[in-house]
């Protein structure tokens, strides 16, 4: 297993609890312990292949499966005068962050972030709402800016901030960290080869192509490596996690 998936499994286990350590030795040697700890690592064993399964690659197409158009789904804008000026003339002014849990914050420009490693996929998008697009998009994978800026051993998880409202709520999204080093997490900057338009994101957009669309971050402002969710809106990892409409893993 990698760091990465290790330090993934390691957080699913701490939220079980420690309050127990000190009884552990005693109980091991009790016959019943001794059964639990074979479920355990049976469980673990399970662990192990369910984090390389998630670690194999989306499908990817051919530019002839492109859809002729790509569905715009939440917000389609951001509504302020900012965000207005920005978008025309061509965000010079936008600046991704990379913070939090890192030893090294970034802050970066468009421009900077066209001059890093680019990947360029084309994949199926498929929202919780049922309808699906394909789509090419172009962007420096998410594990490059992590490199880069040093994300620290007690970071469970990353963080996505955004520029647009929902009722009243500023949104954001997030992902473990093995969905964060995934080849395919991309930060997009373009759609089907020119910038990505207004009503889907622009001008950054999070693509994270093993899971549905609400995880997919639009108007991306921030990154953000954390430890936990407990100070971070209702604690439960997204915005419409928050709410209750969906699951924070929305795997496919």
């Amino acid at each position: 297993m990698t760091r990465i998936a290790r330090r993934s499994l390691l957080a699913g286990i701490a939220a079980l609890g420690t309050g127990a350590c000190s009884k552990i030795d005693g109980f091991a040697t009790s016959e019943t312990g001794s059964g639990l700890f074979d479920l355990a690592e049976d469980w673990h064993l399970t662990a192990h292949r369910t984090l390389a399964g998630r670690q194999a690659l989306a499908p990817e197409y051919a530019p002839e499966d492109r859809s002729p158009s790509f569905k715009g789904n939440g917000s389609l804008t951001v509504d302020n005068p900012i965000y207005r000026d920005q978008l025309a003339k061509g965000f010079p002014d936008w600046r991704l962050s990379v913070k939090g849990l890192v030893e090294n914050p970034l802050r970066l420009s468009l421009d900077e972030l066209k001059a890093l490693p680019q990947r360029t996929q084309i994949t199926r998008h498929d929202c919780v709402e049922g309808w699906s697009a394909i789509g090419e998009w172009t962007g420096p994978q998410l594990s490059t800016l992590l490199d880069r800026a040093k994300v620290r051993p007690e970071a469970n998880f990353i963080v996505f901030r955004c520029a647009d409202v929902l009722y009243g709520r500023r949104y954001y999204e997030s992902v473990d960290m093995v969905d964060a080093y995934h080849p395919q997490t991309i930060i997009a900057h373009s759609l089907n080869g020119a910038p990505i338009p207004e009503k889907n994101g622009a001008p950054l957009r999070m693509r994270i192509e093993r899971q549905l669309g609400y995880k997919h971050a639009k108007y991306l402002t921030a990154i953000e490596a954390v430890a936990s969710f407990d100070e971070i809106g209702a604690g439960k990892g997204g915005f419409w996690e928050d709410i209750g409409n969906y699951q924070w893993y929305a795997g496919i």
